[in-house]
């Protein structure tokens, strides 16, 4: 089932979200929908607190990165087929040169920034199976989850941004969370009931 993403404004993306465990309740038919309202949006992340629940998931699938020909042939292999769950995740490390790359977010509709992020990060967490693992990402992988990472601690991307683009950004913000913004895809505003 396609669920509807939470826009920008909307309290939850603010929290940092918790840990769940094997009894999560319906959780295979969670994923499910996750996976299907991510490709659904054209996402190649999606993040719990994304659809209204403040709880340590999100998936990736970075697959529409590895045809970007500006990408080396290393790259575009390390990106195709890279599909994840991460549960309880936490990040142990991030080092390396922070790099600049245009991040969008489905919760913030129509606004893109260059973001600065470390190069390489090293991260545990669980798969869908509750099997623990401890893992190194560089390069976009590990951008991809860095900013997924960022909504279950309540962090968006545009927070990241200098405090002069952020006033640039404010209206078009301001009109996310009212709902003035036309997407293709399921959304739910604050202060309203029902999504689109």
């Amino acid at each position: 089932m396609i669920l509807p993403i939470v826009a920008y404004g909307d309290p939850v993306l603010r929290k940092v979200a918790v840990d769940i465990d094997k009894e999560y309740p319906a959780f295979e038919t969670l994923l499910e929908n996750m996976w299907e309202t991510m490709y659904n949006a054209s996402g190649v992340g999606l993040a719990a607190p994304q659809i209204g629940l403040p709880i340590r998931l999100f998936l990736v699938d970075t697959t529409p990165f590895s045809d970007d020909e500006d990408l080396t042939e290393e790259e575009q292999k390390a990106l195709n087929g890279f599909k994840k769950v991460f549960i309880n995740a936490y990040i142990e490390e991030e080092t390396g040169e922070e790099w600049g790359f245009n991040e969008g977010c489905l919760s913030i509709p129509d606004i893109r920034e260059d973001v600065f992020r470390k190069e390489t990060i090293t991260i545990s967490y669980m798969d869908e199976e509750f099997n623990s693992h401890k893992e190194t990402y560089s390069g976009l992988l590990a951008r991809v989850i860095q900013h997924e990472y960022d909504h279950i601690e309540g962090i968006l991307f545009t927070d990241k941004l200098s405090s002069l683009k952020k006033r640039l950004i404010k209206s078009r913000l301001a009109n996310i969370s009212k709902g003035k913004i036309r997407v293709d895809y399921r959304m739910r505003f604050p202060n309203m009931k029902k999504a689109r």
